[in-house]
């Protein structure tokens, strides 16, 4: 299942112009006020994920003398991009262009307004086009923000910000639309208009890969850049020989719960819908959560001796992250195996998988993000089939469930997870090298010495 388009008014206009109306046309379709409702607070939830969630959770896990830096980072980062996301990043992502940008019909919010409406996952039904166009901003403005972990503590403020605004543009706008570009379910008709829709549908979207909400556009993506980063950052100074250790753990955990509550927004704001895939949507990221937390407490115990509460919050993440890209397409055992998967291979990419590549991913994003993400992918193919309790693949045309091929399905995941691993792993390394070229993209070592909240912003986040 992927997100829905904005032309819906023209499709409505096309399906709707047909004899048999008392006046010629039904009324047009209006959004429910329950669906509204329940979207506005999904996204508000994911703003609460980004600030002071996500900044809370990192600044945590550095040490004291950069905690400020990481919610300066955040906060910016996701308001900056909020502001792209109207100029042009809604207009690329969501409208009519080829089978990996969009256009230019709706720059500056071009077109859009009050009444305008977008389609949702059920013939007939809209949304309002601004609040759809809101709750996108919000996954395109925390995604990039999810990076910073990979290199946090040496890097150059103005130095994130502007490989922020490449990434954003080259990157996470791209694989959107790849993902989640298509025509909605109304264009589906015939088999010869779903054919015609499928001419303006996204790469991926035609490739028939799945991402609820959002394991390739978000996770993978994000993952792959901060591990690109950090190589091209560079290890702090003393990594490995000084401690490096969280300087907070209780604002980590404290981080950790309001990503926890607010990816309910993110996951099950992704149906589109206050109904029932909603609430499949609902429980799966609830039990696949706990069943990454049990996993990775449990694997941490045996193997380091002592269960942490940094692991624990870790395997929560985990799971939150393995379910994205399924949660409103698999069962609830499905996404309770898909969690306990997820909080074991995580705990290997945070552990073994780093030391193997030798890298100082600061926070683990590629750890927990990229590799969750890829195992969510894959895994979504699999338990999405009716067989294991999933909702399988709907087929607009038929209005009834289509023919699942796992093996056909579990192609379509890896194309989609493939994409976003290459797509981002180019683009991130071709805009750090031109930044590191041109402003360079750590600080000095004596700054980073002193630590980046006083030399970056002239500012302590404790005083003594």
């Amino acid at each position: 299942m992927n997100r829905l388009l904005a032309f819906a008014p023209v499709l409505f206009a096309a399906l709707f112009s047909t004899p048999g109306w008392a006046d010629g046309a039904p009324p047009a379709p209006v959004p429910n006020k329950g669906d509204t409702a329940w979207l506005i607070t999904a996204t508000l939830l994911v703003v609460m994920m980004a600030t002071p969630g996500l900044g809370l959770f990192y600044g945590g896990m550095v040490r004291a003398k950069n905690m400020l830096s990481v919610l300066m980072q955040t906060l910016v980062i996701f308001c900056l991009l909020g502001v792209l996301w109207a100029v042009y990043g809604y207009s690329l992502a969501f409208t009519d262009g080829n089978a990996f940008i969009g256009g230019f019909d709706k720059l500056f919010m071009k077109g859009v307004t009050p009444e305008t409406v977008v389609a949702t996952f059920s013939k007939g039904v809209v949304l309002p086009e601004y609040l759809f166009a809101s709750f996108e901003l919000t996954f395109a403005a925390i995604t990039p923000a999810l990076i910073i972990g990979g290199f946090a503590e040496r890097i150059k403020f103005s130095a994130v910000l502007i490989f922020m605004v490449l990434w954003f543009t080259f990157s996470y706008i791209p694989m959107a639309h790849m993902v989640w570009y298509w025509a909605g379910p109304d264009a589906f008709t015939s088999a010869e208009a779903a054919a015609k829709a499928g001419e303006f549908a996204g790469f991926l979207f035609n490739k028939g890969a799945l991402d609820f909400a959002g394991g390739t556009v978000v996770h993978i993506n994000a993952g792959v850049a901060a591990l690109v980063g950090a190589y091209a950052v560079g290890p702090r100074i003393g990594y490995r020989r000084e401690s490096m250790a969280p300087h907070s753990l209780t604002m980590t955990l404290v981080g950790a719960s309001l990503l926890f509550v607010g990816w309910f927004g993110f996951n099950v704001g992704s149906a589109m819908e206050a109904g029932a895939t909603a609430a499949l949507a609902f429980f799966n990221t609830l039990v696949a959560a706990c069943a990454a937390t049990v996993a990775w407490t449990v694997i941490e115990a045996l193997f380091k001796g002592k269960p942490s509460m940094l692991g624990a919050v870790s395997g929560a993440i985990a799971g939150l992250v393995v379910i994205t890209p399924a949660c409103g397409l698999v069962g609830p055992m499905g996404a309770i195996i898909m969690g306990f998967l997820g909080g074991i291979v995580c705990y290997w990419g945070v552990n073994g998988l780093k030391r193997m590549l030798g890298v100082d991913d600061s926070l683990d994003v590629f750890g927990v993000h990229g590799v969750g993400g890829i195992l969510g992918a894959l895994l979504t193919g699999v338990f999405a089939s009716p067989e294991l309790g999933g909702t399988g693949v709907w087929d607009y045309v038929a209005n009834a469930p289509a023919a699942y091929d796992m093996g056909a399905q579990l192609v379509a995941q890896s194309w989609g997870a493939g994409t976003a691993v290459v797509w981002s792993g180019v683009v991130s390394w071709i805009a750090f090298k031109l930044i590191d070229v041109t402003i360079g993209l750590r600080v000095s070592e004596e700054d980073e010495r002193e630590g980046l909240d006083l030399s970056a912003h002239g500012e302590s986040a404790y005083h003594v």
